[in-house]
């Protein structure tokens, strides 16, 4: 199977979304889930625990997904992803890279570090490798690199996210790649598709969308925070991980940390305040700035149903608006 055009990509799918791989968050059912929906599902290769495990979560999706494909003929059955951490820091590079040459995912989404060898592995089964970049430079060494499309994380987006205007970022993207652009940062509504697609982007990156999916692996009080919770109530942070990223505040006041005293802590200091054993991602939660349009906690086909209801809404009133101009 070719996936290397924006085209053929969006063939596959019925929806052009990626929901989008989180830690300690993204399951084997999220992706089964999303698939048969017609979305792109994914999980991180590190939310399994070990390479046994990995191994098995990825028989698990090729068959299910294969049977439910034969069962299904006439049913779009999107394709699924694996997100690999390309740097050499990964413990497992060597042990999941020839997983993914084993099993074979449609598409190996990349985080950090060089894509080219999981190209080259990718690419030899026809698969595709998208790769999540925060800013221009690395966008334009993903492509040298062997990258087929680039997954722009902007302002806004759950966990590590970027800085950049997502509109900003995809139009100087666009001066120089003409390829797959995935959007991400903040988008949770079917209405933030069609925004996506008119400025340029192919695809939209959602995370916090589903976070209170009743598939997902999140506890029951992480999903009511995100269902709870607010703009307002996320956090731009370098502190708990090292790296600046979106978290609940909610969840830090739970860890007996006063946010207030984020500004001039480093992550050493953490030990001294709070609960000193809270963890980034399993007590500190992430979230993105979308999830003040989150209102409820679905299953996946029920999301997918209503952000397709309101894309296809959104397009309508487009149109309608065009042919009214028209006529004037």
């Amino acid at each position: 199977m070719n996936l290397s055009t924006t085209e053929s990509l969006k063939e596959l799918v019925h929806l052009p979304v990626i929901v989008s791989p989180m830690f300690l968050v993204s399951n084997t059912e999220m992706v089964i889930h999303a698939c048969k929906a017609g979305v792109i599902g994914s999980f991180p290769a590190l939310n399994a625990r070990t390479e046994k495990i990995l191994a098995e979560w990825m028989k698990q999706i090729k068959d299910e997904l294969e049977r439910y494909k034969k069962e299904n003929p006439n049913k779009k059955v999107a394709p699924w992803a694996v997100n690999f951490i390309a740097h050499r820091t990964n413990k497992r590079y060597h042990e999941d890279l020839q997983l993914i040459k084993k099993y074979q995912p449609p598409i190996v989404i990349t985080s950090l570090g060089d894509p080219s060898p999981v190209a080259q592995v990718v690419h030899e089964y026809g698969g595709i490798v998208l790769t999540d970049v925060i800013n221009i430079t690395f966008a334009k060494k993903a492509i040298e690199k062997g990258a087929d499309g680039l997954i722009l994380i902007s302002a806004g987006a759950g966990g590590h996210g970027g800085t950049y205007n997502p509109i900003s970022f995809v139009h100087e993207v666009r001066t120089f790649w003409d390829g797959p652009i995935v959007l991400g940062g903040g988008l949770s509504q079917g209405e933030d598709i069609l925004a996506a697609e008119v400025i340029g982007a192919d695809f939209v990156y959602m995370g916090s969308r589903f976070i209170p999916a009743e598939e997902s692996a999140a506890s029951d009080a992480y999903k009511k925070m995100v269902v709870d919770c607010g703009i307002e109530d996320i956090i731009y942070s370098d502190v708990f991980s090292g790296i600046h990223a979106n978290y609940l505040i909610p969840s830090i006041v739970n860890a007996g940390i006063d946010p207030k005293q984020l500004e001039n802590m480093k992550k050493e200091d953490l030990s001294k305040v709070g609960n000193a054993d809270a963890r980034a991602w399993k007590d500190i939660l992430g979230a993105g700035q979308g999830i003040g349009a989150i209102q409820n906690q679905q299953s996946i086909a029920e999301i997918v149903e209503e952000l397709e209801k309101d894309y296809l809404q959104a397009r309508k009133k487009i149109t309608e608006g065009q042919q009214f101009a028209m006529k004037k």
